[in-house]
């Protein structure tokens, strides 16, 4: 039962340091997609409220093919826009958010997903698509080009 655990959490530390963080600020993604050499992937959300939102989360995001390309090519960023007291965002990160959706989301459209390069110049847009994760990668790869 031992060894059990011990594989166990070890498959989980693996897993876990491959597996790349989402950021919250847009400053932090800029810096680390010019270190990387990587584009970003923006994404404009409404976690508790817009259901298109909630799939793609589901569907794409959480993804094991989606977390692993994306832990080697993209800097992963999220403007989160709850409307749900309980998950209501600090004021300095929905000020963040707010000048983010002012800059690359004006239309208010959820959930946007934009491709962007280091400089924070717009590479592609998309939204939600009933895709495979394998078919979102490419799709987010081809504003790439």
């Amino acid at each position: 039962m031992e060894k059990f655990i011990l594989i166990a959490l070890f498959g989980f530390f693996i897993t876990s340091l491959s597996a790349q963080e989402w950021t919250t600020d847009y400053d932090e993604a800029i810096k680390t997609a010019t270190e990387k050499n990587r584009n970003i992937v923006l994404v404009f959300q409404g976690s508790d409220w817009c259901a298109p939102c909630i799939k793609l989360e589901r569907e794409i995001w959480t993804s094991e093919e989606f977390k692993t390309f994306a832990s080697g090519h993209f800097v992963l960023l999220k403007a989160d826009f709850p409307r749900k007291k309980a998950n209501q965002l600090d004021k300095a990160q929905q000020e963040k958010n707010n000048n983010l959706a002012e800059k690359y989301n004006s239309a208010g459209n959820f959930p946007f997903v934009v491709v962007l390069n280091a400089n924070g110049k717009v590479l592609g847009e998309t939204g939600y698509q009933k895709m495979t994760p394998q078919e979102y990668i490419t799709l987010l790869t081809e504003f790439e080009k």
